[in-house]
């Protein structure tokens, strides 16, 4: 078993919580993953995580894109130091585009904000300014419903990433 499992999964449920808070960001995903323990191993834990996050509530996926910083940007409403060091890092190849690149994302943003009420949120690793700026405004025509589920799907793959990083770097 993965040593940060073994650990993480002996571990009191209030501070395995804490711990596991910077893959995702909600802390009802937090909580309901760190209250299925013990868990067997690191396949399982990505299938529990899945289960989990689909079964909360807007609320809760909101609160996971709110530990998001804008694609570009380094702050988010409400974020743990770790995750912001991982956001820096999913984005880097988005931030090495030249600066209209950057200007164009950063409206796209704006616009998008403006419709949906949140910010924009992505599986940015490994992808360009300009790959992230055509699925910005490709997903601007979904509506309302299509567009929470899209993102709360580009938030799944995030945390699967992320929980991928965590195991190995803890």
């Amino acid at each position: 078993m993965n040593p940060v499992l073994a650990r993480w999964n002996s571990i009191d449920p209030t501070l395995a919580a804490e711990q596991i808070l910077p893959c995702c960001g909600s802390r009802a995903w937090a909580a309901e993953l760190a209250a299925r323990r013990p868990i067997a191993d690191e396949d399982h834990l990505v299938i529990s995580s899945d289960a989990v996050w689909v079964s909360l509530p807007e609320a809760a996926w909101r609160e996971a894109f709110d530990s998001h910083p804008r694609i570009g940007q380094q702050k988010a409403k409400a974020a743990t130091e770790t995750s912001l060091t991982w956001s820096a890092t999913e984005q880097s190849a988005a931030m090495s585009a030249d600066d209209a690149a950057k200007l164009a994302l950063a409206e796209g943003n704006k616009l998008y904000e403006e419709k949906f009420g949140r910010i924009f949120i992505v599986c940015a690793s490994g992808r360009s300014a300009s790959e992230i700026l055509a699925i910005l405004e490709e997903r601007m025509k979904n509506d309302a419903v299509a567009e929470l589920h899209e993102a709360a799907e580009q938030q799944r793959q995030i945390t699967q990433l992320r929980l991928q990083r965590w195991l190995g770097e803890k």
